[in-house]
């Protein structure tokens, strides 16, 4: 087989991602947690994201069908301003960092792409947005706890930030053994055609 062969699906979905300098700053609040806890996969500094809709596995001549209702929604919409700020856990195995600023804003963008999605004909379970960034997951069956590091994060208050573009982001689907690594298919800078008008 061909090792260029594109792969038949796609992993996707649709995020901001914070700028390197808000996640260097909660990097440093880290460091120790990852001398403490190196049994937690905790996912690269690189690929943090805010998830505004997980689409996942779609056929990759589908993906395309995205481009252009993405790109004129993020044309239409001013960047907005967040922080990442606090942690918490789902299920004590996942461990998160959540996010302050403008939420009404953020949570609109997220309704306006998951309607943009919808109308581009691309199923898709659609579920609750619950705004965060996840750093770390706990190996199941090693007794470690997310909950003790997200303790330690919960008085965290980054620095305000502009979310200034929308990224459609496409990833490895994780069957082998190695780390998911996630990839840019597509970005476009927030309200680019509000820029142009004015």
């Amino acid at each position: 087989m061909n090792e260029q062969t594109q792969p038949a699906t796609v992993r996707v979905f649709i995020a901001l991602a914070p700028p390197d300098h808000a996640k260097e700053e909660l990097a440093r609040q880290l460091r120790p947690a990852y001398g403490t806890h190196p049994h937690m996969r905790w996912n690269r500094i690189e690929d943090w994201h805010i998830t505004l809709a997980f689409l996942g596995e779609l056929p990759a001549g589908t993906v395309a069908l995205l481009s252009r209702p993405l790109a004129g929604l993020a044309a239409r919409r001013r960047p907005l301003c967040l922080a990442l700020r606090g942690s918490g856990t789902f299920d004590d195995r996942v461990l998160w960092s959540g996010i302050g600023g403008d939420l009404d804003a953020l949570h609109m963008l997220a309704a306006d792409v998951r309607s943009a999605v919808i109308s581009s004909g691309v199923a898709f379970e659609d579920r609750p947005l619950r705004p965060h960034l996840t750093l770390a997951r706990a190996r199941r069956g090693d007794g470690t706890s997310a909950a003790e590091i997200a303790g330690r994060l919960a008085g965290f208050t980054g620095r305000r930030w502009p979310a200034e573009r929308l990224h459609l982001v496409g990833s490895n689907t994780g069957r082998g053994r190695g780390p998911i690594h996630y990839r840019d298919i597509e970005a476009w800078a927030l309200g680019d055609g509000i820029r142009t008008r004015s």
